[in-house]
């Protein structure tokens, strides 16, 4: 399957959780760009090319886009806490860093220049959604099961627009009874502040809770 079908197909079937916004707010100097232009389009993926094609190898090709998610992502870093909550936001500028990337690697694989549609990079544009994926950790293989999520600013709660079913239970390595689970969710840009302080709250039919705190203004 083509990075670009890989594509439609993330973004059908992600994890459970997510946050985020911008509405007729006006564009903060951190907050999430949702107004972006073609040519603004084109200059992140542009930036996010150039260091693929410089890499020297494919183990330095796999530095640059493991850091490219470390950036993306909140709450936990699995590398040091494996049976943690985060999450990773998909903003429209994420994804076009992600095909920047995946450009440069695609050109190098080639040995000529490969770029992605402009029809593809107006269908990022016309995004309505932030997306993100939520990684979980629980006891079995099924613990996810059930679980819903929403966005906490203030005294607003928010539910995702769109929820992906739960992953079933991943063992963690070296674990006795430790399972990892993503979600996917989508929240709809105009409904939330894109500078708030946010907790993003996954519940669970048990009544069991998980929380994880994001200032969404960093995050572009």
């Amino acid at each position: 399957m083509s990075s670009y079908g890989r594509y439609n197909q993330r973004t059908t079937g992600l994890g459970l959780m997510l946050l985020f916004v911008v509405g007729g707010m006006g564009s903060p100097a951190f907050a999430i760009d949702v107004a972006l232009t073609l040519e603004q389009a084109k200059q992140i993926m542009a930036s996010a090319r150039g260091p693929m094609e410089q890499a020297a190898n494919n183990e330095e090709m796999f530095g640059i886009i493991k850091a490219a998610d470390k950036n993306s992502r909140i709450g936990d870093d699995p590398a040091t806490k494996p049976c943690g909550s985060s999450a990773i936001l998909r903003t429209k500028t994420y994804w076009f860093e992600y095909f920047g990337r995946e450009e440069g690697r695609r050109s190098k694989v080639a040995q000529q220049e490969v770029r992605m549609p402009e029809t593809k990079i107006q269908e990022i544009l016309n995004m309505p959604n932030l997306e993100m994926e939520i990684g979980l950790c629980g006891q079995e293989e099924f613990f996810a099961e059930g679980a819903d999520v929403a966005l906490q600013q203030g005294s607003t709660n928010v539910m995702a627009v769109d929820k992906g079913k739960p992953s079933r239970g991943r063992k963690i390595p070296g674990s006795e009874m430790d399972y990892v689970s993503r979600f996917s969710a989508r929240f709809a840009y105009q409904d939330f502040d894109p500078q708030a302080m946010t907790n993003i709250v996954v519940f669970f039919p048990d009544g069991k809770l998980v929380t994880i705190e994001a200032d969404f203004s960093k995050i572009k």
